[in-house]
């Protein structure tokens, strides 16, 4: 892969990394301890920041997959590329409208009980993280 391509593509895959770990894996649960912060209130919040998060998500997977074309990636790297793209449109897709249609009856009023599709998106997430870290080291190493 050409060094200019894998310095675009690791740039945009290590921000992407980082602003997952800050969100997903801080933010979130943390969030949910903070004093005087309900259910409802923490549930608010969070579909505005992982709306937020999740475009920054698309335009990171656009930079890095415009770079990994046009830099004629490894087999590896390509297919690292191809499986965090996959997550992310899985998660976008079929995980999020669930949850946020849960939330929505939730902020409704409704007292539902713990969504196991909070767990899909959580173990997608690892995996994403997972993958970003691989196809980073990937393209850092060359």
């Amino acid at each position: 892969m050409n060094t200019a391509s894998a310095a675009v593509a690791a740039a945009a895959v290590f921000v992407w990394l980082g602003m997952v770990l800050a969100i997903s894996f801080l933010e979130t649960p943390l969030k949910f301890r903070a004093p005087g912060v309900t259910i409802p209130v923490g549930l608010g919040i969070g579909r505005v920041v992982f709306r937020a998060l999740n475009r920054v998500e698309i335009a990171l997977a656009l930079v890095t997959l415009a770079a990994i074309v046009a830099g004629r990636p490894s087999g590896t790297a390509a297919a690292f590329t191809a499986a965090v793209v996959i997550i992310l449109a899985g998660q976008l897709t079929a995980i999020r409208p669930r949850l946020n249609r849960r939330s929505d009856r939730v902020l409704a009023g409704e007292n539902l009980p713990r969504s196991t599709v909070h767990l899909y998106y959580i173990a997608c997430e690892v995996a994403k993280v997972l993958g970003l870290a691989a196809l980073g080291i990937c393209l850092m190493t060359g």
